[in-house]
């Protein structure tokens, strides 16, 4: 039987760009035991360079031991892990030539990722710290004790990679929702690599992020009545208490004074309600259809109880699956996911590093936070989003998405 390694990677930079190195290490998938280490410093680079440097030489250095062998890769970087998965896409030009030269080590099939916080990936990081600091002092890196590097004479049933003995326990598929992850089939791209700073400060070579503020529109005489009202329905207008709540989003808005541009759906509730912000800022407003609400189709106007009375078995379909429209040609989410990622992606390149508000609906509000946290789709269903509440997401130079701020109604009390 082939063998089973686990490679722990990771490279840094101090500056990114600067002074960088890396560090590997093979591990015997059944014991831990530590079987070759791999280290250099690579003269100025970026984190990103030096960690997928990192990357190929562990699989290298495992390569050497056995060409058959499978191996789970484990690194803390979100980036690396999530591209060379193949659910990212690989924007960079620098980054693609190495995950190609890290492709080839391997046929396809022998190596699968898996993503660890920076504390499970302490051997890979030392390596690379001794790598720069080698570096530093004009030295080539050398291991302290050298690894045995021999593979396991007997592969056998082994426990899966990673758990056994002086080895971390790889995460479930669930352990890094945390990052801006989420398939290509919705438009997400790439994300920063993890850190226990994720998110809070862009690198300095990435300059400041493009901030979306998210503002659901004011009240309707269907939102307390909690009416299906999409993007092909009778279109209301606000409510009296919903002009109130423009109002107060609007004073609250001026106050920060952060916002640079302000872009809403074309329905009439959400123009009403950046009319009100935007006059406040003395802003011109941007429609974007691709900021409308779902169509519901059949079900507009509807309440929950009314669909589930008229077309129980269309809802239990649709609670079940995001590929799944309501009743009479309205949108599924997976649609609705594909076209706010696409105007989520024009927004950003047309307002590169600025802060941008959003005035949009209950879907593509909680479809741009459930991409920028890279959560499954039904986490739809597990989000409140009051009316003419305030959520935020940063969206960094990188492809990488921060979750700022969630259902804020503060401004309305």
């Amino acid at each position: 039987m082939p063998h089973r390694f686990v490679v722990e990677a990771d490279g840094g930079s101090r500056g990114n760009p600067g002074p960088a190195g890396y560090g590997a290490v093979v591990l015997d998938g059944e014991t831990g035991k530590p079987l070759a280490e791999a280290a250099e410093f690579i003269g100025t680079a970026t984190n990103n360079v030096a960690e997928y440097r990192g990357l190929i030489a562990g699989l290298r250095a495992a390569h050497a031991l056995d060409p058959a062998a499978h191996v789970l890769v484990r690194m803390d970087s979100k980036l690396v892990v999530e591209q060379m998965s193949g659910r990212w896409k690989i924007k960079h030009p620098d980054m693609r030539p190495l995950a190609a030269e890290a492709a080839a080590v391997f046929p396809a099939g022998q190596v699968s990722y898996a993503w660890v916080p920076r504390e499970e990936n302490k051997h890979a990081d030392r390596l690379a710290n001794e790598a720069m600091d080698a570096g530093g002092r004009g030295e080539p890196w050398g291991p302290a004790t050298v690894p045995t590097a021999t593979a396991p004479t007997a592969a056998g049933p082994a426990n899966p990679p990673g758990t056994g003995a002086g080895a971390s326990a790889a995460p479930g598929p669930d352990a890094d929702l945390g990052a801006s992850a989420a398939p290509d089939a919705t438009g997400a791209t790439e994300a920063r690599p993890a850190a226990p700073t994720l998110g809070w400060s862009p690198a300095p070579d990435l300059g400041p992020p493009t901030t979306f503020v998210l503002l659901r529109h004011g009240e309707t005489a269907l939102t307390p009545q909690k009416r299906f009202s999409g993007s092909t329905g009778s279109d209301p207008e606000l409510s009296p208490v919903g002009l109130r709540q423009a109002e107060h989003a609007a004073a609250a808005l001026a106050a920060r004074g952060t916002i640079e541009a302000v872009v809403t759906s074309p329905l009439r509730r959400c123009r009403q309600t950046a009319r009100a912000v935007a006059d406040r800022l003395g802003l011109d407003v941007q429609v974007d259809a691709g900021l409308r609400e779902t169509d519901f189709g059949a079900w507009e106007g509807l309440t929950f109880a009314e669909v589930r009375e008229r077309y129980p078995a269309d809802l239990t379909t649709w609670l079940d699956s995001p590929q799944a429209a309501p009743t009479g040609g309205g949108e599924s989410f997976a649609a609705v996911a594909h076209r706010v990622a696409a105007a989520r992606d024009a927004l950003i390149g047309r307002h590169p590093g600025r802060t941008v508000l959003a005035v949009t609906h209950v879907t593509p509000i909680k479809t741009l936070v459930r991409l920028a946290l890279g959560a499954p789709p039904e986490s739809l269903f597990r989000m409140e989003l009051s009316a003419a509440s305030l959520s935020a997401v940063a969206y960094f130079g990188d492809g990488n998405a921060s979750l700022r701020l969630l259902n804020d109604t503060s401004h309305l009390r």
